[in-house]
Order: structure tokens, then sequence, then C-alpha cells
């Protein structure tokens, strides 16, 4: 008998990604890599996500094919979170991957973002 559905929820943003919070959460699910579903909620886009060099020396230093998730601006780096996490599931064997494109910091009528607001708070969904 197959198990049943698993829904693990993980939510890294570039920290989390280099710590290995995916590897993490794929490896506690009861079914092969391969046949998990995964879905990227929304996130900061890669057209606004800037990082220090310091980010993306840590992901270099972890995995070299992650140069392209990286863009230059003047003395800063874009971050492609997305293309970082699909990047982390298909090394762990899981490559049905969807979502991603759905940016919280350029769209403040559906996402908060402290990034693009200044302000926190409580906020559940």
């Amino acid at each position: 008998m197959r198990p049943g559905p698993a829904w693990p929820r993980s939510i890294p943003a570039w920290r989390g990604l280099a710590v290995g919070i995916v590897e993490a959460a794929v490896a506690r699910l009861a079914v092969p890599p391969h046949e998990i579903l995964c879905w990227l909620g929304p996130a900061i886009s890669p057209q606004v996500f800037e990082v220090g060099a310091e980010v993306r020396t840590r992901f270099l230093a972890q995995e070299e094919d992650t140069r392209a998730t990286f863009v230059p601006v003047p003395r800063k780096w874009l971050a492609n979170l997305p293309a970082l996490a699909r990047e982390r599931l298909r090394a762990c064997g899981a490559d049905r991957v969807w979502g991603g494109g759905l940016c919280t910091y350029s769209d403040p009528e559906h996402f908060y973002s402290y990034r693009r607001d200044g302000v926190t708070g409580a906020w559940r969904a």
C-alpha cells in the first residue's frame, strides 16, 4: 500500500536555501523524490531581489552551477530565489516543480513585503 499525500511546507529565503532546508524537507518525506510534486509559492522576484557579493559567494561555494542565478547590478547582485530552490530540488531528485512566478515585492495588492513597505507586523493567511 502506498502512503497517502504528504504536504510538507518549507519557507526558505536565501539563508534557508543555503543551509539545506529544501534538502531536509525532501529527505523527511516517505516517498521517493522523483514522485514529489513541488510548488514554489510567492517570493521576491529575481528582477528586484538584491543581495551582496557574500550571498553569491556562499552559493557558488556550494554549487558552481548556481552562477546563472545571479545577475550583476551596480554594487549588488540580483538573485533568483525560485531558480535556486528549483536547483536544490532537482539535485535531490525532485524534478516536478511548478510555480515561482509570483512576486511579493512587485504585487502590493496581493502580498506583504517588508522590503517594499518597510513596515513589519503579523500577517497570516
